[in-house]
């Protein structure tokens, strides 16, 4: 059997955690956190350009370990993913103006099942580790995410309305994969 992977994108305050972790829940799949919060909760809010490739190797580390533990896991079917190098790619183009070769290159390199690209039409919620409140810069960065979804090979949907809206849309999609 093979093991899907579900990733959840979107720009920041879009529901991408809330999400995933009820999505692992409801198809008692796999979880694999986001591996920038952890970052930035170590190492403070103030980080570099270069700081991008740790968090794109922590976020890939976290996503090896989760998919040893479906692999290991008999009855395993789903691996749900909170962001990936898309998430890494546009950040570090939209905030530094470029992206790390090496992130590009994970990119060519991994295949996933499903993406889930969060709207950002829910409240914006305030966190240390937030940077944007502002709806104008969420929607040019929701339009970045769309834009790479549209030119690669795997299926996509995006998620919207409020919190049952989006989980009911986004267990539909994984359905048609799992």
């Amino acid at each position: 059997m093979s093991i899907k992977k579900i990733v959840v994108i979107g720009p920041e305050s879009t529901g991408k955690s809330f999400l995933t972790q009820q999505l692992a829940a409801h198809f008692d799949g796999i979880l694999v956190q986001e591996y920038a919060r952890e970052f930035l909760q170590k190492n403070g809010t103030d980080y570099k350009y270069e700081d991008l490739w740790t968090i794109a190797q922590g976020q890939i580390k976290n996503e090896e370990e989760g998919l040893q533990k479906a692999m290991d896991a008999v009855q395993q079917k789903a691996l749900f993913i909170d962001t990936d190098m898309y998430v890494i790619k546009v950040w570090g183009e939209y905030v530094f103006g470029k992206c790390d070769n090496r992130i590009l290159s994970i990119i060519a390199e991994r295949k996933y099942d499903l993406y889930l690209l969060c709207r950002p039409d829910i409240p914006w919620v305030k966190d240390e580790m937030r940077e944007y409140p502002d709806l104008e810069t969420r929607n040019i960065l929701f339009y970045h995410y769309k834009e790479l979804l549209t030119q690669q090979k795997t299926v996509w949907t995006i998620v919207e309305g409020n919190y049952e809206e989006r989980f009911k849309l986004a267990v539909n999609a994984a359905e048609q994969v799992i």
